[in-house]
C-alpha cells in the first residue's frame, strides 16, 4: 500500500473509534514509527487529530469531523471536476496544484464515479480570450494579499507611456471580462485603487505589512468604480426600454444594465444611467439592436442614438 492509502486507512479506523498506535501498527501490519509518521502527515494536512496520552489513551477524532464526510459524492465531484475547467485559461496561478487535486479525486473513484466525472467533465468547455502569462505576478498578489505584505510596484498606465513606481497594500484580485484586477491601496496616492495585472512589470516585497479592512470586497471596489454617478443620485438618468422578453433578457445580462436595473415589467425595463455614460458608452452599446428594442425615455438618449446610427450611415454611404 502507499503512503496515501495508509494514511486514508488510518483515517478510516479512528472514524470508527479511539484506538493506540499499537493497534493502528498491528492492523495495517506497519511498525509503531510509521504510524506516528502518518500521523504527523495527516495532523499536517489540517486533519483535527486529537491525541491523548497515558492510560485509556490513543488517537481520535472530533465529533463534527466524524460526521463529515470523508469522500465526495457523485455530485460534487462533477461540480469539482467541472469548476476546474473554468479556471483553466483565465490565468488562474495554480492549476498546477488544481491538476494534482483533481488526479487524486480520481485516483480514489471507483469505475463507476470515474465514468460519471469523465463524461460531466467532458460536457463543459470555456473559451477565454488569449492573455500575456500572468502567472508570476497573480501568485505574489495572492500571497500578499493573504498575508498582509506591502509591495513595490513598477506600474505602466497605458503603452506609451512611462512605467511609474509606487507602493501598495494588495487587498484582492478581480477577474472582470477576462483581464485580472488588483484592488489595493496606493501609498502614493493614500488611497484604494485598482490595477491591471498585465500592466504591472516587477513586484517587490517591502518587507512593511499591512491589515486589510475589514469586510471588504475587492469586486464591490471594482464594481462601484465602474459607474462614476452612482455615489451621485441627482446625477442619475431613468431609461425606460421596451421590447421582447428574449431582448430584454440579454440587456440586463450586461454588467452595466443588470447593475442598474430598477424595475422590469412585461415588455419593458427601467435602468438607473449615470449622465456621463448615458451619451458616451450606452448609444454605441444599443445600436446594433437596432428596431429590436425601442427607447422610450429619456429623449436625449433617443437623439443621441439617431445622431450615432446616421453618422454610421454617412461613414458608408461615401
Amino acid at each position: 500500500m502507499s503512503k496515501a492509502d495508509h494514511m486514508l486507512s488510518i483515517l478510516w479506523m479512528l472514524k470508527e473509534r479511539k484506538r493506540t498506535a499499537g493497534e493502528l501498527a498491528e492492523a495495517l501490519e506497519l511498525s509503531v514509527r510509521s504510524v506516528y509518521r502518518y500521523i504527523d502527515s495527516l495532523c499536517a494536512s489540517g486533519v483535527p487529530i486529537i491525541a491523548d496520552a497515558g492510560p485509556g489513551g490513543g488517537y481520535s477524532l472530533p465529533e463534527h469531523f466524524k460526521e463529515a464526510p470523508l469522500f465526495f459524492n457523485s455530485e460534487e465531484q462533477q461540480a469539482l471536476v467541472q469548476a476546474s475547467a473554468f479556471a483553466r485559461g483565465t490565468g488562474y496561478p495554480y492549476v498546477e496544484a488544481l491538476d494534482r487535486a483533481i488526479n487524486k479525486l480520481k485516483r480514489y473513484s471507483n469505475s463507476g464515479q470515474l465514468e460519471h466525472m469523465e463524461r460531466h467533465e467532458s460536457g463543459i468547455e470555456t473559451l477565454h480570450s488569449p492573455t500575456a502569462p500572468l502567472e508570476h505576478l497573480l501568485k505574489e498578489l495572492e500571497f500578499c494579499t493573504a498575508n498582509g505584505h506591502t509591495l513595490h510596484m513598477d506600474y505602466r498606465k497605458g503603452n506609451t507611456e512611462a512605467p511609474t513606481s509606487r507602493a501598495i497594500d494588495p487587498y484582492g484580485l478581480v477577474l472582470w471580462k477576462g483581464q485580472w484586477y488588483a484592488v489595493a491601496y496606493c501609498h502614493q496616492r493614500q488611497e484604494i485603487r485598482s490595477f491591471r495585472v498585465d500592466r504591472m512589470i516587477e513586484l517587490l516585497r517591502t518587507g512593511a505589512s499591512f491589515e486589510r479592512p475589514i469586510d471588504f470586497s475587492a469586486r464591490e471596489f471594482l464594481l462601484k468604480g465602474l459607474f462614476p454617478g452612482s455615489k451621485d443620485e441627482e446625477k442619475l438618468v431613468t431609461v425606460l426600454i421596451q421590447s421582447g422578453e428574449e431582448i430584454l433578457n440579454d440587456l440586463c445580462s450586461h454588467w452595466l444594465f443588470g447593475h442598474t436595473l430598477q424595475e422590469r415589467t412585461e415588455g419593458q425595463a427601467r435602468f438607473q444611467l449615470d449622465e456621463s455614460s448615458l451619451f458616451t458608452y450606452v448609444p454605441y452599446f444599443l445600436l446594433p439592436y437596432g428596431t429590436t428594442l425601442t427607447i422610450l425615455e429619456p429623449v436625449a438618449l433617443k437623439q443621441k442614438l439617431a445622431l450615432v446610427a446616421s453618422g454610421v450611415a454617412r461613414h458608408y454611404e461615401t
